[in-house]
């Protein structure tokens, strides 16, 4: 059985700068769902799921494999797997493991958005973050959630949720930096032009972005540019700023702090009934359903 090497891969130039304006305004909920104990000869399978999941090793190792996979990846103590589409895939003791007490800490993340993520096209089926070659700052978090689960520490449900979703952040920008096989958001982060417009639109959605605006800011032509975006990122650049801004506008929606009127505004529309008409045909459903579903989850 191969087992995936643990070989060190050359770091391209940071990304982080970008990749963390987009992560500061994603609706992404990370949750633990379970915390598990095995010893013997065991297996856990995983049907594929509604939403993301990973699993976090607490002590001890184990096999994980997927069709997604093409062989079996050994994890051990400190990794984490992340499976961002919730693909069906089996953890189970491997030959010579069986006696070694194994803990894992599981949860499921959730990107809470109608429109098309760019994180949902970025992200391979199945990535691990190696604690062997994970900063000091990774492995410490890990560290921290293992002893958090490990103890009976008041609010314990809510701390591990919070480190996970820290944790999570950190495996995204582990692999945006780490592995050189890019495509989509990644792709296009590490091209320096494009991640420049990139980390702008995410910053501030509500510009009034235009195609020569967006070219100009690139140091690129207009032709040039629209080919080179809509090559990394496999959509024209108007078509991923108003995705972008029905995101944005979804999460505003479900704080609940602005009216439609004020968000459409703040996202760069002058009327709120095209605003209306332009969500719906992004998200396939209208703002004041998206009000209406967490208002109805508060009193629940």
């Amino acid at each position: 059985m191969h087992v995936e090497p643990l070989a060190a891969v050359p770091r391209p130039a940071p990304i982080v700068p970008a990749l963390e304006a987009l992560l500061n305004q994603s609706m992404l909920r990370v949750e633990i769902v379970s915390e598990e104990q095995y010893c013997g000869s065991w297996f856990m399978d995983e049907p594929r799921y509604h939403c993301g999941l990973f699993h976090l090793v607490g002590t001890g190792e184990c096999m994980i494999e997927s069709t997604v996979l093409r062989d079996a990846w050994q994890l051990q103590a400190g990794d984490l797997v992340v499976l961002p589409h919730g693909d069906p895939h089996r953890l189970y003791a491997g030959n010579g493991q069986e006696h070694i007490p194994t803990s894992l800490i599981c949860g499921e993340l959730h990107l809470c958005s109608h429109a098309q993520h760019p994180l949902s096209f970025a992200l391979p089926a199945c990535f691990v973050v190696r604690a062997a070659q994970a900063d000091a700052l990774f492995r410490h978090l890990s560290a921290m959630m293992v002893e958090v689960a490990n103890s009976g520490t008041p609010g314990r449900q809510l701390l591990l949720n919070k480190l996970a979703d820290t944790l999570f952040t950190l495996a995204v920008c582990d692999y945006a930096n780490r592995n050189t096989d890019h495509q989509g958001l990644f792709a296009a982060l590490a091209d320096s032009r494009i991640c420049k417009v990139l980390q702008a639109v995410h910053e501030a959605p509500g510009r009034p972005w235009t195609m020569q605006g967006m070219a100009s800011l690139a140091c690129m032509s207009r032709s040039a540019f629209a080919e080179r975006f809509a090559q990394l990122m496999k959509m024209p650049p108007m078509q991923y700023v108003t995705q972008w801004r029905v995101s944005i506008a979804e999460r505003m929606l479900r704080e609940r702090r602005l009216s439609v009127a004020s968000i459409a505004e703040q996202l760069g529309y002058s009327s709120e009934a095209a605003f209306r008409r332009l969500f719906k045909r992004i998200s396939g459903t209208c703002p004041g359903r998206i009000r209406q579903v967490k208002a109805e989850r508060v009193l629940n």
